[in-house]
């Protein structure tokens, strides 16, 4: 479900290496060459249109260069200010933040979020009132990573926030891994407030400003204001093609700053730095290395690590706490649609690389990475170009193969419980938002949010799907449509968190009316030898019954009403042929009374 959203959202894909170790004779004093050969060759292999690299060692920039084209089309080469969306590298800015205001006296990585937060929610009773902020950077609540809510939408970073209490956990509290965006995103939100600001404004002064990252910003939209900007791309069908860039501005905090390689080699010197910045207090030297330091365990590692002897590893507080080839090893990695980077350091050797590049779900960016290390500390160089080359084709033909074997599209052989027309309409999760349906010939279509509208062709029954040969983020994905009690459609259940057990269930939303509308619906009308009446409050409709208190009626579907706070009991009003209000159906649990308008 959602692969391809799955694979370049903001996700943090380990990669971990060779365990065998020896203390490195001192590197040769020019590795330019090679190191320009190294990223030549694996933007070749990879088929990355472009990137930067950059290398510090001992407090200084050794290494700084762009390779390959910020824009392929015009031709437009990259360089060390080229700007590239850095993803979940982002992370690791929010974690710093937190750090200072801890040093300030201002929050506790180990007291409740509530203390800071007091509407703060979780779908867990017991999460909500015990989760800490450490719990939520080291990715440990028991909620998994529900990202279609933000991906799809354009909800702001309060209503995401808001949001969170709707979302099912998978897992108990505290209970093991599991890596969400929204609950780092919640603790910028939780930054902002307690220093009445934004995130934004925080990074801004407290990292962008002393460590001079002047160029750096927090949104894909001002990237594209900057002269050298890079543009987003992506391999579809083994092609690069430029792709739109993704705004995730909401999200933030887990990932949408956007930066060059001059930039973030400040960024990477500082982080190998004992806390300081030219002479400058940024955050305490405990702190920095408490940020670094892993929290929770990170299991069930794929095959690729344990057969290059990689691991274990923990997820420290923005950033993946682990080792290569017997060296403490700290990094984090970032995606988003068209966009692929990597910062990885080695503290006790006092080195670091930071790759930029645009095209999302590549491997290239660590064995770049590792390729410079094994030459910077005079390691026997292992091939990791190859190795990661090879693993890619693999996946490659894991793909193919699963394409051949996909199902052909199925003709339905059972009827669908109604006409298309009545399963059109809004459906409603207070978490995930909204899923429109709407008619398209024999099938029907779906938009989740902002995506889509997608084909959403019928299987069998009430069971639709978005074809699995779509050009889309939900290619494959089933959901299925649901009656009430009256033989109505009102219920849509998707399976959008795959590690959920059961489905996202969306209501279908009323119909709302205009107030032309209702007021057409308002009058007398004849029951039984007495009038009942409709009136109409604001944008409210009111039925008047003598001898009974006055019912609201809440929308249902086009012309039917539910009485409020009565389960099972709805009126529908009814046209005649000329289109006029005629008569209204009173339904209850033991039958159904007409009433005619007067």
């Amino acid at each position: 479900m959602f692969r391809k959203f799955a694979l370049t959202c903001l996700l943090c894909v380990a990669v971990w290496l060779n365990t065998a170790s020896a203390q490195a004779p001192a590197p040769a004093p020019n590795l330019d060459g090679q190191f320009d050969a190294i990223a030549t060759k694996a933007l070749d292999e990879f088929k990355i249109p472009g990137a930067s690299v950059a290398v510090v060692k001992d407090g200084k920039v050794i290494y700084a260069k762009g390779f390959g084209y910020r824009d392929v089309d015009k031709k437009l080469p990259v360089t060390p200010d080229t700007l590239f969306a850095i993803g979940s590298i982002s992370k690791s800015f929010t974690s710093l933040i937190f750090a200072t205001q801890n040093d300030e006296g201002l929050v506790d990585w180990d007291k409740p979020v509530r203390t800071y937060l007091p509407t703060f929610k979780l779908d867990d009773p017991i999460a909500t009132d015990h989760a800490t902020p450490r719990d939520l950077f080291s990715h440990r609540t028991g909620m998994p990573g529900h990202d279609v809510v933000w991906y799809s939408s354009n909800f702001s970073r309060e209503d995401l926030f808001h949001r969170i209490q709707y979302l099912k956990f998978n897992k108990e509290f505290r209970s093991g891994y599991q890596y969400c965006n929204l609950m780092i995103m919640t603790m910028g939100y939780l930054e902002g407030q307690v220093a009445h600001t934004s995130w934004e404004e925080l990074v801004r002064a407290r990292i962008f400003q002393p460590l001079g990252m002047l160029a750096s910003n927090f949104s894909v939209t001002d990237s594209q204001k900057s002269a050298d900007f890079s543009q987003p791309y992506s391999l579809k069908k083994d092609v690069v093609t430029k792709v739109p860039f993704k705004n995730i501005d909401a999200i933030g905090p887990a990932g949408s700053i956007n930066s060059s390689i001059n930039d973030m080699s400040h960024y990477l010197m500082f982080q190998l730095g004992d806390g300081t910045y030219n002479g400058k207090r940024i955050v305490s030297e405990g702190n920095l290395k408490l940020v670094h330091t892993g929290q929770t365990a990170i299991t069930q590692l794929p095959e690729f690590f344990s057969q290059n002897g990689l691991g274990p590893m923990t997820y420290a507080m923005g950033w993946v706490d682990t080792t290569y080839r017997g060296r403490h090893m700290v990094w984090h990695n970032g995606g988003i649609d068209g966009f692929h980077s990597l910062l990885t350091m080695l503290p006790g050797d006092k080195v670091g690389v930071v790759i930029l590049s645009n095209l999302d779900d590549n491997m290239g960016l660590e064995a770049i990475a590792y390729s410079i290390f094994d030459r910077l500390l005079g390691l026997s160089p292992d091939p990791w170009i190859d190795r990661y080359k090879a693993l890619s084709d693999k996946a490659k033909k894991a793909r193919e193969e699963a394409e051949k074997k996909k199902a052909a599209p199925v003709t339905p052989t059972t009827p669908a419980s109604h006409p298309m027309a009545d399963f059109a309409g809004d459906y409603v999760n207070p978490g995930y938002g909204t899923v429109k349906i709407a008619v398209n010939g024999e099938d029907l279509t779906a938009t989740i949010n902002q995506l889509g509208p997608y084909p959403f062709a019928r299987l069998n029954y009430d069971i639709f799907q978005i074809p699995a040969d779509s050009d889309s983020v939900g290619a494959g994905l089933k959901a299925q449509f649901y009656m009430n009690r009256d033989g109505q459609i009102d219920r849509l259940a998707i399976p959008l968190e795959a590690t959920l057990p059961e489905d996202i269930v969306f209501t279908r939303a009323a119909q709302k009316l205009s107030k032309d509308e209702l007021e057409k619906l308002t009058g007398g009308y004849t029951m039984d030898q007495a009038t009942v009446n409709v009136s109409l409050a604001g944008e409210t409709l009111r039925l008047t019954v003598p001898g009974q208190p006055v019912y609201e009626l809440e929308p249902a579907r086009g012309l039917s009403f539910n009485l409020k706070g009565l389960n099972g009991y709805s009126v529908e009003f009814k046209k005649d042929e000329a289109g006029k209000i005629s008569e209204m159906i009173f339904t209850e649990p033991g039958g159904a009374v007409t009433a005619k308008k007067k």
